[in-house]
C-alpha cells in the first residue's frame, strides 16, 4: 500500500507541475485512505507537503519571470494570517464530537472528510468549465480590486487551513480576474502564495498536541517534488487546456467517492 501512496504522491505533484493547480486536493485523500493517517493530522501534513512542493515549483516560474510578487503578497497576506489563525485557534477548538444527531454522530474526523470531499466537487467544477477565450490581442488592465481580494484572501486562508489544500483552484481564477494577470502569471503567482501560506499555515500546528513524523513528511515530499518537476518539464509537449478538465472529472469521481464512504459506508 505504501508504494501506491507514494506513486499517488508522484502524480499529485506532476498535475501540480501540468496544471498549476487541483493536485494539492488529491494529497488529505492519499495520506488518509492509502497511508492511514488521521484525516485531521493529515491536514496538517498535506500543508507541509502543499507548501514545500509549491515552493520549488515556483521558483521554476520565477525564473522564467511568471511571478507577479506585487500581487502574491497584496492576495498572500491575508491567507497567510487567515490559514494561521484557523490551524492555530480554530482546529484545536473543534470537538471530537460536534454533534449527534439521532444515531449518528458527527465527528471531527468526519466532519474535515465531508468538508474536503465537498472542496473536492467544487475544484472538480472549476477545472472542467472551459474558461472563457480574449479575443485575439486584447489585454486584461492591471487593476487591483482590494477589498475583494481581501476578502478572497481571507477565505481561501480559511479553507486552506481547515482541509489543508492549497486552493490553487479559486485562487488563480481570482488573479486573472481581480488582478488583471494572464494565466500563465496566475499560475506561476499561485504557486507562489499556496507555498507561502501553507507553510506558514503548518507551523500554527507545531505547538499543539499533534505528533508530527518529520520523515515521513519529508519522503513523500520528495516524491511529489519529483512529479512537479516531471509536470514542469512535460508542460512543453502536453498542452495544459486538455489535460485540466480530464484531472478535474477525476477529482470529481473522488469527491463522490468520499463522501459515500464517509456517510454511507
Amino acid at each position: 500500500m505504501e508504494l501506491i501512496g507514494f506513486s499517488a504522491s508522484v502524480i499529485m505533484g506532476l498535475s501540480l507541475g501540468l496544471i498549476g493547480g487541483g493536485g494539492s486536493i488529491l494529497t488529505v485523500p492519499i495520506l488518509v485512505y492509502l497511508f492511514g493517517v488521521d484525516p485531521v493530522a493529515s491536514t496538517a501534513y498535506s500543508l507541509f507537503v502543499v507548501g514545500l512542493t509549491s515552493l520549488v515549483g515556483s521558483v521554476s516560474h520565477f525564473k522564467k519571470g511568471n511571478v507577479d510578487l506585487k500581487t502574491a503578497f497584496i492576495f498572500g497576506l491575508p491567507a497567510i494570517i487567515s490559514v494561521y489563525s484557523v490551524r492555530k485557534f480554530l482546529v484545536p477548538a473543534i470537538p471530537d464530537t460536534i454533534m449527534t444527531i439521532g444515531s449518528v454522530t458527527v465527528t471531527k474526523s468526519l466532519f474535515v472528510m465531508v468538508l474536503f470531499a465537498t472542496l473536492m466537487l467544487l475544484a472538480s467544477i472549476s477545472m472542467i468549465r472551459k474558461p472563457k477565450k480574449k479575443k485575439e490581442g486584447e489585454e486584461t488592465e492591471m487593476k487591483y480590486k482590494y477589498l475583494i481580494i481581501l476578502a478572497e484572501g481571507l477565505l481561501v486562508g480559511g479553507i486552506t487551513g481547515l482541509v489543508g489544500a492549497g486552493g490553487g483552484f479559486l485562487i488563480i481564477p481570482a488573479l486573472v480576474l481581480m488582478a488583471g494577470l494572464p494565466m500563465k502569471k496566475a499560475v506561476g503567482t499561485s504557486l507562489l502564495i499556496i507555498a507561502m501560506k501553507s507553510l506558514i499555515g503548518f507551523t500554527g500546528d507545531l505547538s499543539g498536541a499533534l505528533i508530527i513524523d518529520y520523515k515521513f513528511m519529508l519522503i513523500f515530499s520528495a516524491f511529489a517534488i519529483v512529479g512537479i518537476f516531471a509536470g514542469s518539464y512535460l508542460t512543453k509537449f502536453i498542452p495544459n487546456e486538455k489535460l485540466k478538465p480530464v484531472f478535474g472529472y477525476f477529482v470529481l469521481v473522488m469527491g463522490f467517492y468520499i463522501l459515500g464512504k464517509e456517510l454511507l459506508f
